[in-house]
């Protein structure tokens, strides 16, 4: 029941993002951020990720005025998503988006360019060789 609840609190949010959250929204829909494809408003376990891509394993959350008196909370839920999850977090301020998109997005690249990069090795199981 409870994962049925917070699903739907999921999918009520959104429609009604941040403006914020709406900006870099539209930088990641559509596989744009180096092809992965992005997430909104996703739950994980207990909790709702502002933007998720499950191949980074990276959670992006944009936190606004709102965060300031949720400091403990926002650990503890980095600390679970970390630790059980095998999730990496990174945090952005409303500010950072509105100001300065640009370096918000080249700092995402970065948390996903390992992903996105081809190995330079072949797969094993690509090798051409028939047993």
């Amino acid at each position: 029941m409870f994962r049925q609840t917070l699903v739907g609190r999921a999918r009520e949010l959104r429609p009604h993002l941040t403006p914020a959250e709406l900006k870099i929204w539209d930088a990641l829909r559509g596989d744009q951020m180096l092809g992965l494809r992005f997430r909104r408003q996703h739950r994980i376990g207990s909790y709702i990720a502002d933007f998720f891509c499950h191949a980074a394993k990276l959670l992006v959350e944009v936190d606004g005025d709102s965060h300031d008196q949720r400091q403990e909370y926002d650990e503890k839920r980095t600390y679970w998503m970390s630790k059980h999850k095998g999730l990496r977090v990174a945090r952005y301020t409303n500010e950072d988006v509105i100001k300065d998109l640009d370096a918000v997005l080249e700092n995402i690249a970065d948390w996903c360019w390992n992903v996105a990069r081809p190995s330079p090795l072949p797969s094993p199981r690509s090798t051409g060789v028939r047993e």
